[in-house]
């Protein structure tokens, strides 16, 4: 009987679109703030120690990563032909087994060990001592798949770079080319999250409210905060992205961003977060005070501790976004070098804490609609939480009215309008439009993100105008 050479098939990258050794260490990281340096120590002890302590040290969910559907069915074909199917990879093989174990598609595993790193030259070794030379077919993506190709019968090339791709060609045992659709600009919008600095317009009402809206210098400051603030919250929400992966996936909406699919890799996601994060304060280092570039910096140290830890502890979470959002008013004062207003951070803190409860309020709605669970994953609150939340919620927003009803009281505030009298149309207003928020909330029309379905709602953008309007006639 002929000897059919078996299929031997890559993970990351290839059967994977993700990476093992990335996954494992970001999740290390979320799990394990405080021992954020331990993966340098161990990989001081080579590449192939690091993998096999992060594999030990963490609990990667595999039944939830991004595979690739059509190496799975190149996988199915082969193996419905008859073909012995081996899994080769360089993660560790503890990751590569339970992988194995739940496709249940290979008939044997070679990994990584904690002394060997089944890699390149190391890994076209083992499958010739294994099946010989030219005993095997190899599926991969990378220029560590280059000599493991060279030693196969026939190569499989997967997703691989261009500059790999002619280099496979020309060992002359390319039988198929697999080329999954890829992460496009559409993708790396959707990662910026673009959309949401519509946020960051908060930086630009220091400059309205001190009426400084025509200055050219403080406007063009204003301008110049705008886009480093931006680029900063772009790097974090992609921090958050790539250390949320695992909630993400099992989530029935944010399995589908970018990272978590697999259509961006991680790799470029890190990449990405530091340039925007050089940019940023590069910015603000060059056309900024230097309290703002302090400010900038705070605000990251804030939101990389909300996305670790505080976003898990009840109450604090929502806490520290209505911080995180007032910042930016604080921010935007900092630029132009403006006095703090206690007034206006009053009232951004109590409406934005509004808005965060009614965040929290929507996410257990849907959790309680879907019926998974009474508890929401990497959230300190349970569905019967639900009551409470809308009370306090419903709150936050009404004392944030009560604040701006006493700012138009107040008697140096009236100094800066000519008929603050109208003014006092706000209040009603604001309470119509709050009020209107939480119905909706409560009847399940508002989704995860307040902020976004504001701005995108008519009736919200009626009051908006209005309220401009109000503004004006009162100037």
């Amino acid at each position: 009987m002929e000897h059919v050479a078996p299929l031997v098939v890559d993970l990351d990258g290839t059967l994977l679109r993700s990476d093992l050794l990335l996954e494992t260490g970001l999740l290390f990281v979320r799990d394990q703030p405080l021992r954020v340096l331990s993966p340098l120590f161990w990989l001081a002890g080579g590449k192939a120690a690091l993998k096999h302590q992060l594999a030990h040290a963490t609990d990667l969910d595999v039944t939830r990563l991004p595979y690739d559907p059509a190496v799975i069915a190149l996988i199915t074909r082969e193996r419905a032909a008859g073909r012995r199917i081996v899994l080769a990879t360089a993660s560790h093989h503890r990751l590569a087994e339970r992988v194995a174990a739940h496709l249940r598609l290979f008939d044997d595993v070679i990994a990584s060990d904690g002394s060997r790193n089944l890699s390149a030259h190391v890994k076209r070794d083992a499958l010739v001592d294994a099946y010989g030379e030219g005993g095997f077919d190899y599926a991969g993506n990378a220029r560590d798949d280059l000599p493991v190709w060279q030693a196969a019968r026939r190569a499989h090339v997967v997703n691989a770079p261009a500059a790999v791709r002619r280099q496979a060609d020309a060992l002359g045992n390319v039988t198929e080319v697999i080329n999954s659709p890829a992460g496009g600009l559409r993708d790396w919008v959707a990662a910026l999250r673009l959309h949401h600095w519509l946020k960051n317009l908060l930086i630009f009402v220091p400059l309205l409210v001190s009426h400084q809206i025509v200055a050219w210098p403080s406007v063009t400051h204003a301008i110049v905060a705008f886009v480093a603030f931006g680029l900063c919250a772009s790097s974090v929400y992609i921090l958050n992205d790539l250390l949320d992966l695992r909630d993400d996936r099992h989530h029935p909406r944010k399995r589908e961003r970018p990272f978590a699919a697999g259509r961006l890799s991680i790799k470029a996601g890190l990449v990405a977060l530091s340039l925007l994060l050089l940019v940023a304060f590069g910015l603000a280092l060059l056309y900024l005070p230097t309290a703002f570039t302090l400010g900038l910096a705070g605000y990251y140290g804030l939101t990389l501790s909300y996305s670790l830890w505080l976003k898990r502890h009840m109450v604090i979470d929502v806490i520290t976004l209505a911080i995180l959002y007032t910042l930016r008013i604080i921010l935007g004062t900092l630029a132009l070098d403006l006095p703090m207003s206690f007034w206006l951070l009053a009232f951004s803190m109590f409406i934005f804490l509004s808005l965060a409860l009614i965040k929290r309020y929507a996410e257990l709605y849907q959790l309680r609609d879907r019926s998974q669970g009474t508890k929401a994953r990497g959230r300190g609150y349970f569905i019967d939480d639900l009551p409470m939340i809308a009370s306090l919620g419903a709150a936050a927003g009404y004392m944030a009215v009560m604040v701006l009803a006493l700012y138009i009281n107040d008697a140096h505030s009236a100094q800066l309008y000519q008929q603050p009298e109208f003014f006092w149309l706000a209040c009603p207003l604001l309470l119509v439009w709050m009020t209107r928020l939480w119905m909706l909330a409560y009847r399940g029309l508002v989704h995860e993100d307040p902020v976004i379905f504001t701005i995108r709602d008519r009736v919200s953008q009626g009051i908006a105008l209005i309220l401009a309007l109000v503004f004006w006639a009162a100037l």
